[in-house]
This record gives C-alpha cells, structure tokens and sequence, in this order.
C-alpha cells in the first residue's frame, strides 16, 4: 500500500480548493477529488460579487460582514485580473428602509472591514445623470457605496492551479463512492473514466458543498450532527439593461435586496432569488416563478422594466447553510460553520456554509481545527500570496494591460482585455510564441483561438466544450452554435 496521504479534500468548489491549496503550500500531501468539472455547481452560480454581505448587517451577522470586508481587500489585491471594483447604486425607496437605517449601514459598512483600496460610500442624487434617464421618477435620492466583481468559477480553477503548483494532486471527473475508517487512516473508493481505485488519507475534509451531508453519511453511517440547510439562488440574464458601469441595488417588499449588474459587456445579470431547496442537486433549475420575481424586483425600479421575453440566459446553484437547531427559533446562519468527527479514529472535517468572499479565511480556520487532531506543519501564508496570473505591479491592471499591449501589437485590443482579464501575467502562456493571428491555430469565432483551449487543457483542468464556454469564461454567450459545436468536435477529436 502507498504512503497515506495527509488530507483528501472531497469537493472542488471554492472551499474544496481553497483548503487544498492552503494545506499544499503547508507540505501536506494533498488530493482534491471532484465529481464533475472544478466550479461545476455552487461556485459558479453566484452573483460573482467579493462583497461583505450589507444585507448581512440587518441579521447582526457583523462577524462575518467584517471578515468578508478585510478578505475584499485581501483577493482583490492577490487577484486584480479576475477581481476589480464596482460601486453600486442604492435608491431610496421611502416604503421600504428609512435613510437613516441606510445611511447607518453604510457607515458602518465602510469601517468595519478597514476599507483601504476603494472609496467610501456617499449620498447621490438620482434626478441627475446617468440616474435620472434609468430609474423611475419617484426615485430622488441614494446612496453609493463600493464592492467588487469576481469571475467565480475561474477564481476556482485558479485557486486549485496554485493547489497543483504547490503538489496538490487535483482529480476532477472523480468521485469518491465510499468512505471506510480505522484508526490511523481513511481508505476512499474513489471512481473516474479509468475505473476505480483506493486513496488512503490521514484525514477527509468533506467539502462537498450541498452533498455535504451525502458524504458525512458515507463516511460516519449517519449525517454530522450539523443540520443542512439548501437555498437556491437563482439568476437571470438580458442585453443591457441600462449604460454605465455602475449596479444598482434593489430593496423588495420582503425585505430582501435584488441586483442589477453589468455582466460581459452587452448584458445586465439580474439576482438573486432565495428558496428553501429540495430537488436533484445534479439538476438545478430556475422556477417560472422565480423567473417573474426577479422581473418584477427591477421592473418597480428602472423605467425600461424587464420582460420575459428579454431574458437571453438563467443559471441557479444550492448554497448548503447551517442550521442551527439547538437555538430557541432554528437559526439558519449565512457564516460558515466546520463539524469534525475524530472520535472513532481518523478524522473528518465538513463544511457548512461559506462565501467565495471568505473562502480563503475559511481555509485557515479549517487547518486550524484540522490541526487539533493531526500535525499541521507550517503557518497560515496564503494573505499576501497571489493567485496564477494575479502578481501584478501594485494590483494595477490597467498599467499592466498597457504592458501587454505594447508585447503584443497584433491583439485587437477587446481581445487583449479579454486575455488579461482571464489570465492576467499568464497571458503570454496563452499566445505563446506568436507573432500574429494567424499564429494562434484554428479560429473558432469572435476571438477564441486553439492556443488558448492547448492552454485550458494543458493548465487549467479544462476536458469539455462546456468547460471552456462556461466555466473558464462566458464565451458561450458571445459565440455562435456553429463556433460551440466547433469547440466540441475540437474536444471530441482529442479523446
């Protein structure tokens, strides 16, 4: 028998990684194994927001709110190229919040997280442009305040990058089928294109994410004693609703927040919705009802409204939160909560709960329980370290983008911000020795060549069309059918 692993990770969403990564670059012996694809769920169906949470504040979660706000500035220094900053717009609804109530929460949301990189928050007046053409006109008065945008499934692919880099083994398509305990180690069945074949770890961290529970019950015989929670939060996408960089933030009769949000330049996502979720987690669907809420939220609010027949695209993902019983009203919390179970030998961490925001704080603190029940050598370091492509010159992309564009003339220059924004100082991995178009193999449509797919194969786990066109990037959106069935003989030709 080999030599045990010290920590399979099961789960190869944001937390799955993140942990993975952090135990690496600590000298453990790392395997991640993933069912599907990295970011095939949950951590790519989020509002691709790296934000404390300012609804958060009106559920006394400051804790969270506060830790979210410091990790803003942490990943958005660590990764300039797929993280950048947004300021939101918050009309005043007179029926909903009073203005005190808001202005309070952005006061206290601007020094909670020690806010260094982005501007404060400030009243705004809606009557004025660019507001006063977008919104309806009983809106007068906001506020603005600052966030950030993430590509959500690349942060994955590139946190399990680093993973890789650091010795990690990072074994997607792989699915671990049973869980067997001693004392000393846990042997896991795990299951790919090959076959079967048998890991022995000294630990599991169950990052499982809505199969958390799937997997505590393969393991131990019965679920943790956590209680999950699933919530889906769905989203829809239309050509853009409105000119501007800016999002706009929504209040809702029900107390909720809606979002409206620049997304890939000719379209505005729309998110998100929040139901109690107990369907296929291998198949999760926004309801037609969903679909009209989300509508209605930013039809009461911008003067162009929205209808069904605008929607272009939906996605939905299962967020598992912790529930906790034991209190006196059942309280579902949105922070991220850890289970270890050591008492009948090796041990076992789940994970309930977390935020692409948070998630490499959440690694840490996972390490640290971890390190209760085995040697955890090392100390935390992942704060000052950059993601693949993210060691940019004082986080300043755009003098990096210039950069790149005087190495590489013959990029058209959409092309060039696409490239960087994906792959940030790896771009030149990405074009390789090229000297023009033509240099770059097949051309696929728009402006997808077949260097860069060479390039997702060879570094970024990439195995399918879908892979590519929806989780790498969102080229799925820009190119045509015949160029994505193109991608896919591509990808068929190779197996």
């Amino acid at each position: 028998m080999n030599e045990p692993l010290d920590l399979l990770v099961i789960g190869g969403g944001i937390n799955g990684a993140g942990i993975a990564r952090d135990a690496a670059g600590r000298g453990l012996t790392v395997e991640l194994v993933e069912k599907d694809d990295l970011a095939s769920h949950t951590s790519s169906a989020s509002t691709k927001l790296v934000h404390g949470g300012l609804r958060y504040l009106e559920q006394f979660e400051f804790r969270l709110v506060g830790e979210s706000l410091r990790e803003r500035e942490v990943l958005l220094a660590n990764a300039p190229h797929i993280i950048w900053p947004l300021r939101f717009v918050l009309p005043h609804e007179p029926s909903m919040r009073p203005r005190w109530m808001l202005q309070a929460g952005l006061a206290l949301y601007d020094r909670l997280g020690g806010r260094k990189r982005l501007p404060k928050s400030r009243k705004v007046d809606l009557r004025i442009a660019p507001h006063r053409a977008i919104l309806q006109d009983r809106l007068v008065a906001g506020f603005e305040y600052s966030d950030c945008w993430v590509e959500d499934a690349r942060m994955v692919v590139l946190t399990a990058m680093d993973a890789k880099a650091r010795g990690a083994r990072i074994s997607t398509r792989t699915e671990c089928t049973n869980l067997v305990r001693s004392q000393a180690n846990w042997l896991a069945t795990v299951r790919d294109g090959n076959g079967e074949r048998t890991i022995v770890a000294k630990a599991v961290v169950n990052a499982a994410g809505p199969w958390v529970d799937k997997v505590a019950k393969a393991a131990l015989g019965q679920g943790t004693p956590a209680h999950l929670r699933l919530v889906k939060g769905s989203h829809i996408i239309v050509p853009r609703a409105y000119p501007g960089d800016h999002a706009y933030i929504f209040q809702q009769d029900d107390k909720r927040i809606v979002f409206a949000i620049p997304y890939e330049r000719d379209y505005t996502l729309i998110g998100t919705t929040d139901l109690l979720y107990e369907g296929d987690l291998d198949d999760v669907q926004i309801t037609s009802d969903e679909r009209a809420y989300l509508r209605e939220a930013v039809t009461q609010y911008l003067r162009s409204g929205v209808t069904e027949e605008d929607i272009v695209y939906t996605y939905a993902g299962v967020r598992p939160l912790y529930e906790d019983k034991a209190a006196s009203n059942s309280t579902v919390t949105r922070d991220y909560v850890f289970e270890v179970e050591a008492t009948g030998g090796a041990p076992i961490l789940s994970v309930y709960g977390g935020k692409i925001t948070t998630y490499r704080k959440l690694a840490e603190h996972a390490l640290a329980k971890l390190s209760q029940h085995m040697n955890i050598p090392g100390e935390a370091w992942t704060v000052d370290a950059p993601l693949p492509g993210g060691d940019i010159a004082d986080a300043d992309f755009a003098r990096f983008l210039w950069d790149a564009g005087e190495r590489h003339i013959w990029i058209p220059p959409e092309m060039l911000l696409r490239l960087g924004r994906a792959y940030g100082t790896r771009i030149d991995k990405v074009v390789g020795t090229a000297t023009a178009l033509e240099g770059l193999g097949e051309h696929f449509g728009g402006d997808l060549y077949e260097a860069e797919l060479e390039y997702l194969v060879a570094h970024e786990f990439a195995r399918t069309a879908d892979d590519v066109l929806w989780r790498r990037s969102k080229l799925g959106m820009h190119l045509s059918e015949q160029a994505t069935d193109s991608v896919a003989r591509w990808f068929a030709q190779r197996d």
